[in-house]
């Protein structure tokens, strides 16, 4: 009997990867369930009840989901990021996590030099603004995202410096890159900083008043990882005194209201999040998940569990 795997995605894939998921759960005998743009919670948990795998995008795979989940055995998110897996409740039940990573990163990583150029010509507003060219921007984490961010940056001609204690400085360097020792130097030379810390307890808030207080002149912060790692008192209360620094986001923060009030064309924030929102990215992460699956399957491959 064939394994049966749901693909539930209240924001569905492009329908090119749709298309490349089914072709290969045909060719490798899978059964392919499908659930696009359903709009409550009880429909996920109703679903997952006879499957053997879920793969998700930004779906929020609860206790309860995985309560009813009688046969599930994996399950995948489809790009980087996992805090809508509840991967405590999963190992409990021994379903196995995963998500797909790298996938996405060049088309975040485009966003990102989107969003500077954007920011640096004033949100495109008809006056006079400035160039990447010889600017320098800092890379805050350099996993995935941060080295496709470095390739397209020198391109641009920018000087490019990164700070990740968990990285080795040689790979960064053989990518065109200057490490430097502390987050602190980071933030204090760099024309640009791009955020891609993931949210963890370590690292929420972790970009605060200490950090954006010692921004040079001029600075903007462009986020596209996730708003919990900017602690958004600081970064008003810094940016009611220094007028000079700018901030864009590719998911709005908690106090975006506020912030588009009081800084007006000093802030940008997309209207959903932007940075995988590409067809090629789309199907990266798509096809990425079901062979992941199907290599878990067949070969007890765990190459990219995240509950282990």
């Amino acid at each position: 009997m064939s394994k049966k795997i749901l693909v539930a995605t209240a924001k569905p894939f492009a329908s090119k990867a749709v298309t490349e998921i089914k072709n290969i759960c045909k060719q490798k005998d899978y059964e392919l369930v499908l659930m696009e743009n359903y709009t409550e919670q009880s429909e996920l948990v109703d679903a997952v009840k006879n499957v053997d795998a879920l793969i998700v995008r930004s779906d929020k795979v609860t206790q309860e989901v995985l309560g009813n989940a009688e046969n599930m055995k994996v399950v995948v998110r489809a790009g980087a990021g996992y805090d809508n897996l509840d991967c405590e409740a999963a190992s409990a039940q021994n379903i196995i996590c995963m998500n797909t990573p790298g996938q996405n990163s060049n088309a975040v990583a485009e966003l990102v030099l989107g969003m500077m150029v954007y920011m640096a010509r004033g949100q495109f507003n008809g006056k006079s603004g400035t160039e990447l060219f010889g600017k320098k921007i800092g890379i805050h984490a350099f996993g995935n995202v941060g080295k496709h961010v470095a390739r397209i940056a020198i391109g641009f001609g920018m000087e490019v410096f990164a700070f990740d204690p968990f990285v080795d400085e040689k790979m960064m360097i053989e990518n065109g890159v200057e490490p430097l020792k502390t987050v602190e130097e980071l933030y204090n030379i760099c024309d640009y900083i791009s955020v891609h810390l993931p949210s963890t307890p370590k690292t929420q808030k972790f970009i605060d008043l200490r950090l954006i207080n010692i921004m040079k002149p001029n600075a903007t912060i462009i986020n596209t990882a996730r708003k919990e790692v900017i602690c958004e008192d600081s970064l008003i209360k810094v940016f009611q005194t220094r007028s000079d620094l700018k901030f864009a986001s590719d998911i709005a923060p908690a106090k975006a209201t506020e912030m588009q009030e009081k800084f007006e064309n000093r802030v940008y924030f997309t209207p959903k999040k932007m940075g995988a929102q590409t067809l090629e990215a789309n199907v990266n992460a798509g096809v990425a998940a079901v062979n992941q699956i199907i290599a878990y399957f067949e070969n007890g491959d765990t190459t990219f569990q995240v509950n282990k």
